[in-house]
């Protein structure tokens, strides 16, 4: 069974910035996306960001704002939000794609205070 452990969350000033790591607990096979997505409360959990071999995606909330990058070696997804809003506010999770599986981290709270 794989797991995959974010960290890195936390609370921050408006304009500030977090870093989120998610790393898999043993390496996983056939990776097409690895990916950030987040939850705040009464709202549906939505995309923030995907990285495949073929780019990125952002979602329009957090272009220019937001990077997401991956270590192939070590099967890691990090984001790196910059110029945080209190409408980032959310608990983010971790997403890996394979052909035959997704898997999902636990979560982690990103609080951003006006």
């Amino acid at each position: 069974q794989v797991h995959l452990v974010e960290s890195g969350g936390g609370l921050v000033q408006a304009g500030g910035s977090l870093s989120l790591s998610c790393a898999a607990s043993r390496s996983i096979f056939g990776i097409r996306t690895m990916g950030w997505y987040r939850q705040a409360p009464e709202k549906q959990r939505e995309l923030v960001a995907k990285i495949s071999t073929a780019g990125s995606n952002y979602a329009d909330s957090v272009k220019g704002r937001f990077t997401i990058s991956r270590n192939n070696a070590k099967d890691t997804v990090y984001l790196q939000m910059n110029r945080l809003k209190p409408e980032d506010t959310a608990v983010y999770y971790c997403n890996v794609e394979t052909s035959w599986s997704s898997y999902w981290g636990q979560g982690t709270q990103v609080t951003v205070s006006s």
